[in-house]
């Protein structure tokens, strides 16, 4: 097993698409496929999530309780994200669902998209293929958007997102 340097951006991607998918089986080539990511990327991701006790020893099985707590204790100080320009976007955080439905606000997030009508303040996606993984998978797109709520959000936008979050991990 490779040395572990640490979680990456696309590991959480991964964490959350297990997720999404509730306890059906799953193997490493339909995450590599729904998310645009190499296989041997989503195997090195499965090694580093396992290694940090988010996914079993076995990588078979999510750690939901571990992977929430890391949620909401630790992922905005390892990928922290400021607001950008505005631009043609996907929404996100809590401009999408489902805290678009409990929150009301005149500022709208999005994922920089060519091919979306909204215009938002642009917030990097964790990684390049979630705006299209999240445009194939309602739930996927929920989770992914919750978590940027946990990125930026303030304190309401992401106590409003952890209860979300444990509702649907």
């Amino acid at each position: 097993m490779k040395k572990h340097n640490g979680m990456r951006p696309q590991d959480i991607v991964i964490l959350l698409k297990i997720a999404s998918w509730k306890d059906q089986p799953w193997f490493g080539k339909d995450l590599a496929i729904s998310l645009n990511i190499s296989p041997s990327e989503v195997s090195e991701s499965l090694n580093r999530s396992a290694f940090a006790g988010l996914l079993s020893s076995d990588k078979k099985k999510l750690m939901k309780k571990s992977l929430l707590e890391f949620l909401e204790h630790g992922f905005k100080y390892i990928f922290p994200q400021l607001p950008g320009p505005i631009v043609r976007g996907m929404p996100t955080a809590h401009s999408a669902p489902p805290l678009n439905r409990l929150i009301q606000s005149q500022e709208l997030f999005v994922w920089p998209d060519a091919l979306s009508e909204l215009r938002g303040q642009a917030i990097e996606p964790l990684h390049p293929g979630v705006v299209k993984a999240a445009k194939a998978d309602e739930e996927f797109y929920e989770l992914i958007s919750l978590i940027d709520s946990l990125r930026i959000g303030r304190a309401r936008e992401q106590s409003l997102a952890i209860e979300e979050l444990k509702k649907r991990i």
